[in-house]
């Protein structure tokens, strides 16, 4: 076995994206959970992260190890529910989508834990709708609808607005005015309900090659990428809202049109979550943040 002091460190630090946010929920110091991390990397013999320019980004087999540990202490807590539900009544477990998570939930989460002192907030994200078989959690926040869970309700959530959005220098340099100038410009892909290439079929009735193309397996990154003019990404208004608001980022093409609407978040509730104020209290305030966003609701099945 692994150095348990290390292993929750490395959860800790896979989960956030950061050393110094796994410090602060473990309560020690970012040096400290560096040195875990370097302790696990010791006794496995391969580097979970990589470290450069002051930040730690996982490695291929970071990644891959960090998904199987993550489903092994979702079973510990799991297992230990089981027996001793009580010792975390005042807990609420969320999951979501990692980019949701990072660019939408997380800035928006101190509002209820201002509201809601008296509750615990566990946040975690998924990166496979499979992961919700195996995962605990009160109640997630699925991108894209999920498997049939046994005693598990899912009902849809959020229909998101998809467009195509670059930094405004950009627009200028390529003199971005109709679809058909994308042929000009390089393509950002991210993981997200619609391809560039289902876009533009939808949108001009054929496709477009593109004069490069980037990939990203994280909005939060194409986004990024988009901010810093490196191209054109196909993005919503949900996880671009920051920027939007900011000007870094605008829609070359304006007109409705250019937008294509689809139910894209799923909100999935435990079996054991029935009945339980604190997620109906936090079920109640992430619905009142939808609204006073103005992001398009559904209850479309």
């Amino acid at each position: 076995m692994p150095p348990l002091k290390a292993l929750s460190a490395f959860e800790a630090a896979s989960r956030h994206g950061s050393f110094s946010r796994a410090a602060e929920e473990l309560g020690v110091t970012p040096s400290a959970i560096s040195h875990q991390i370097q302790k696990l990397e010791d006794f496995l013999g391969v580097r979970v992260f990589s470290r450069h320019a002051g930040r730690a980004v996982l490695t291929n087999a970071g990644r891959l190890y960090a998904g199987e540990i993550e489903r092994a202490f979702g079973t510990i807590m799991g297992a230990t529910r089981l027996v001793a539900p009580q010792s975390q009544r005042d807990h609420l477990f969320i999951a979501s989508g990692p980019s949701f998570g990072a660019k939408w939930l997380q800035p928006r989460i101190g509002d209820f834990i201002g509201q809601h002192q008296d509750i615990g907030i566990r946040l975690s994200t998924i990166a496979d709708l499979r992961d919700l078989e195996t995962i605990r959690f009160d109640l997630a926040i699925a991108y894209g609808r999920p498997p049939v869970l046994n005693g598990r309700q899912i009902e849809p959530l959020l229909a998101e607005r998809l467009r195509p959005l670059c930094s405004p220098r950009l627009i200028e340099q390529l003199g971005l005015h109709e679809p058909g100038d994308l042929a000009r410009a390089t393509l950002i892909h991210s993981s997200n309900a619609l391809t560039w290439t289902d876009y533009l079929r939808k949108v001009t009735g054929s496709n477009i090659k593109p004069r490069h193309e980037l990939w990203f397996d994280r909005s939060t990154m194409a986004i990024d990428a988009a901010v810093e003019g490196l191209g054109v990404v196909l993005e919503s208004e949900i996880l671009a809202a920051e920027e939007l608001d900011k000007g870094t980022l605008v829609a070359p093409f304006r007109q409705p049109k250019f937008e294509v609407e689809t139910v894209s978040y799923y909100l999935v509730r435990s079996a054991e979550a029935k009945g339980r104020s604190h997620v109906a209290a936090f079920e109640a305030w992430l619905r009142a943040k939808i609204s006073a966003a103005n992001l398009q609701t559904t209850s479309v099945a």
